[in-house]
């Protein structure tokens, strides 16, 4: 094969038609590549040091008789590094002028998907049966896994992350669902499929924080979760595609980050979804 064949195919598996994923799609995904990769040459406070500091005054605590409760490793200020300012990723996720919403929102999903998946990957040895019997998040939350008939079910963290992977790798590689070739559409339902996915990836998320943060803060990657966090933040932000419950187990973090204003210091109430500036006609209006 010669490398014009070669540059043809690998064009061809990639989104080969449509505004956005077929330049601006690629083009903000580089970007992201490029802002998530800054955070990893920051200088900043050794994780080791933070992290065993604060795990030794947890275990004087204890012996000392008091309750450990939530000890929230991640909103220690030595931790909360977070390099791309929030008003840039407020302006990466507002919709540009000319771009479909729904084309605008896959393109996001997408980003969202693969870094989440590389973050889980990198403390999935941590995360088992044993040590991670039930999917939880901070201030104990738990999130019961439900099927496509509505079945509920408590499964250990390992396996709740395996189906959100799975069905999120399944969705967008259905061309129903995320159309690539010329002149199919998305589905009038688009925005309910991205509002699962993207409330799935949060609750993996929330368990990266609550039960995974020491590992990936001694990995030096936990400034790339708190971006991947701000990330998730901004988008629902922007079209509210979470649920206010959904989002309270980390509203402390959301602060810390300067995300949002802390309660009674001039914080908004969650609004209802503000429906999106869409320039171009859409079949699933």
């Amino acid at each position: 094969m010669t490398s014009g064949d070669e540059s043809a195919s690998s064009t061809s598996r990639r989104w080969p038609v449509g505004i956005l994923r077929r330049s601006g799609g690629r083009a903000a995904r580089r970007v992201l590549h490029v802002q998530y990769q800054a955070v990893a040459g920051s200088a900043a406070a050794d994780p080791d040091d933070t992290v065993s500091c604060f795990c030794r005054k947890a275990r004087r605590k204890e012996r000392e008789g008091e309750g450990a409760g939530d000890p929230k490793l991640y909103l220690q200020e030595a931790l909360l590094e977070r390099k791309l300012p929030d008003l840039d990723m407020r302006q990466l996720v507002d919709l540009p002028h000319g771009l479909d919403y729904n084309e605008w929102l896959a393109s996001h999903t997408l980003a969202l998907f693969e870094h989440v998946n590389l973050l889980y990957g990198t403390v999935s040895e941590f995360c088992t049966a044993v040590s991670c019997p039930d999917m939880s998040g901070p201030a104990g939350r738990t999130y019961p896994w439900y099927d496509e008939r509505g079945k509920k079910s408590r499964i250990a963290a390992p396996q709740y992350v395996d189906y959100v992977m799975t069905h999120t790798q399944k969705t967008i590689n259905d061309e129903a669902v995320f159309p690539t070739k010329y002149a199919n559409e998305f589905p009038a339902q688009f925005e309910g499929v991205v509002r699962r996915v993207v409330r799935l990836l949060y609750h993996v998320v929330a368990h990266l924080y609550a039960a995974h943060f020491r590992e990936l803060a001694r990995l030096r990657l936990h400034a790339h979760l708190h971006l991947t966090f701000a990330h998730i933040t901004a988008l629902d932000r922007r079209f509210a595609l979470l649920d206010h419950k959904e989002t309270e187990v980390l509203r402390d973090l959301e602060v810390a980050l300067r995300l949002s204003e802390p309660a009674g210091e001039g914080a908004e109430e969650p609004s209802p979804r503000r429906s999106p500036v869409v320039t171009q006609p859409l079949a699933s209006a």
